[in-house]
């Protein structure tokens, strides 16, 4: 008999609109603070104000029986996740939001290679197109030959490879380990991780910089847990779609607040993406997996 709980579609769109409500925030809060502090300083103050909504779970970390081996996963999925910050924090103050929102949607489609190159997935002829088509979304972005490929750019390229293996080690992790666990740990070592690139390049932050910082760390937290809420009431493929909102809100954010110009190009590019990712994830549902995760699901 099937005792899982019934899908609530409407609730699971709902809480998937109120997280990319949360991480549309996130975005806004760093481009608006500027390129004054370096990104590793501005990522690890993020993380290190964030380690204060891990208060409640200080037992189940305590408790939590963990192995050589699995230090060492968490250790590298910090080490990787923290380089991932980094960059996103990098581009994020040096490219248009719409730019970075479009490429973020990246990281799962490096998923779905890592799971076929490192976790053995089988990569059928369906899921190769796909990707293929995901890759054509960010050449439509990038447009080289025809536009400037900055230094930012580059960085979420980056960025989508690296937050894709941290979260490849997290599914791996949350495979032997309670996911609460996993989710506390990364909070954890993403701080260390970050420590000794923030400390070199380190410049007293202002309170103003704090703050918004520990916002930052409010509204990440925040739309991790809704995004749990969204899963919780309805499939992913369902919640999936949700998703392209964020790139529609990028968009106008950056055209209203900043002066961004709108890129056509950009918006198709991201669609391309989403739309691949989206195709992924219905074959994984329907093969009865899920190794594809959402782009929040590897972002800060």
């Amino acid at each position: 008999m099937d005792i899982s709980a019934p899908s609530r579609p409407l609730v699971g769109i709902f809480w998937m609109f109120v997280t990319g409500v949360c991480f549309i925030m996130v975005t806004a809060l760093v481009k608006y603070m500027g390129p004054r502090l370096p990104a590793a300083e501005a990522a690890f103050l993020r993380y290190s104000l964030g380690l204060v909504f891990l208060l409640p779970s200080l037992g189940a970390l305590r408790a939590a029986h963990i192995t050589r081996r699995q230090w060492s996963m968490f250790g590298l999925r910090g080490f990787c996740h923290a380089l991932g910050v980094i960059l996103w924090f990098f581009a994020m103050t040096r490219i248009p939001i719409a730019e970075v929102t479009a490429m973020n949607y990246l990281a799962p489609i490096y998923v779905t290679i890592g799971a076929a190159i490192f976790l053995g997935e089988k990569l059928a002829l369906r899921r190769i197109v796909a990707v293929m088509m995901g890759l054509a979304g960010a050449a439509i972005i990038l447009r080289p030959g025809f536009r400037e490929v900055s230094m930012g750019h580059l960085a979420m390229l980056v960025a989508a490879v690296v937050f894709a293996g941290s979260y490849l080690l997290a599914k791996v992790l949350a495979d032997e380990i309670k996911p609460g666990v996993v989710v506390g740990m990364l909070s954890v070592f993403v701080t260390i991780g970050l420590a000794p690139f923030a400390l070199p390049v380190w410049i007293m932050p202002t309170w103003q910089e704090v703050g918004i910082l520990f916002t930052v760390a409010i509204f990440a937290t925040s739309g991790h847990y809704t995004m749990t809420l969204a899963f919780a009431a309805a499939p992913v493929t369902v919640t999936q779609p949700v998703t392209f909102l964020q790139l529609v809100w990028a968009t106008a954010l950056g055209a209203i607040a900043f002066a961004e110009p709108v890129d056509i190009w950009v918006i198709i590019g991201g669609f391309v993406i989403l739309s691949s990712v989206t195709f992924i994830t219905w074959r994984e549902a329907t093969l009865k997996r899920q190794i594809t995760p959402v782009s929040n699901a590897t972002k800060l």
